[in-house]
């Protein structure tokens, strides 16, 4: 398990996520559709198409 600080967030992107975009991809999608810095520190998770993968990031 990866230990997270207390003061960060966890961002959930609902839906389905293209999980081929990449790294530079998800960050552009945390820029666009979450309105969020990417780099902020926080935590973006992203849902695959089958619901049985989660991605995390923490740039």
């Amino acid at each position: 398990m990866i230990p997270v600080p207390a003061i960060t967030r966890v961002l959930l992107a609902a839906g389905v996520t293209d999980m081929r975009k990449g790294f530079n991809g998800l960050s552009a999608l945390a820029e666009k559709v979450l309105k969020q810095d990417p780099y902020s520190g926080h935590m973006f998770v992203f849902r695959g198409r089958r619901g049985d993968l989660l991605e995390q990031f923490m740039f």
